[in-house]
């Protein structure tokens, strides 16, 4: 369905090149009926915090159905096994009050098993309840979904990651806790963060440092606090941020642009 034609509507959030990327900003534009599903899998995951577009591509449609030329029945849902959209609890809230307020659907606890086109040409999605086991078919005509990310076998097989397979390293100067000389940060490594890229860019100088410090036979003196920043897309021309510590203590810049207004359509185009 990914490779299909641009009117399929199916779009699989991997950023394996610029296109994809640039994708992100007009795929959601061109939904005119039906159901418009938008999935994050369970975590953790890669993407956490920047992959949620519900309120980006709700704003193309209302801006459509203004015009007529989407119909009154379309609507956007979110779609995922995780009991929340964001692991952030202060960021969660203001999203999922900005899903209520536009009458966005959030349909926490499922996971999406299966796509597949029936044999009158509908797309379906299968999805399990994570609680009962039950599940359910989906018709949709739109998609937005990130994959799931499952943890290596290599870095299992090695005894190298917690039971989340994720690589158990000290949070804070990013050394495994079992192996001395080994050293990780990005998407991969273990604790309560949201895994971003400006995360990994927070990590690097850390990891950087304390590298250096022990083949050297140095104290490890770097710290990583914990730092992780999202983007929050609200429209097509506005958007604020969120930003936090370990265990999601907001950090001092945490949603310090108001959600609409000059200010962040400023941040937006900035």
């Amino acid at each position: 369905m990914r490779n299909s034609h641009e009117e399929e509507n199916v779009f699989v959030h991997v950023l394996d090149n610029k296109a994809t990327s640039d994708r992100n900003y007009y795929h959601g534009y061109n939904h005119v009926m039906g159901d418009m599903i938008c999935y994050s899998p369970k975590g953790p995951y890669k993407g956490e915090g920047t992959d949620f577009w519900c309120l980006y591509y709700e704003s193309f449609l209302r801006t459509q159905k203004t015009l007529g030329r989407s119909s009154n029945g379309a609507r956007i849902q979110y779609w995922t096994p995780n009991k929340e959209i964001f692991k952030f609890p202060y960021a969660n809230e203001i999203a999922l009050d900005e899903c209520h307020k536009r009458s966005i659907d959030v349909m926490f606890g499922w996971e999406m098993t299966k796509l597949h086109t029936n044999t009158i040409g509908e797309k379906i999605a299968t999805f399990r309840n994570v609680d009962t086991g039950a599940t359910i078919e989906k018709p949709f005509n739109h998609l937005n979904i990130n994959p799931p990310s499952p943890p290596h076998k290599e870095l299992i097989d090695a005894g190298l990651t917690d039971s989340n397979g994720l690589v158990d390293v000290n949070p804070y100067t990013l050394q495994h806790t079992k192996f001395d000389n080994i050293f990780a940060f990005g998407d991969c490594i273990k604790g309560d963060t949201t895994r971003t890229q400006a995360a990994a860019t927070a990590q690097i100088p850390v990891v950087k440092n304390n590298l250096f410090n022990f083949m050297e036979g140095k104290e490890l003196n770097g710290i990583y606090d914990g730092f992780s920043y999202m983007p929050f897309y609200l429209s097509h021309s506005n958007a604020t941020c969120f930003q936090h510590l370990w265990n999601y203590e907001p950090a001092k810049n945490n949603h310090w642009v108001p959600n609409y207004g000059l200010f962040s359509d400023y941040y937006f185009r900035w």
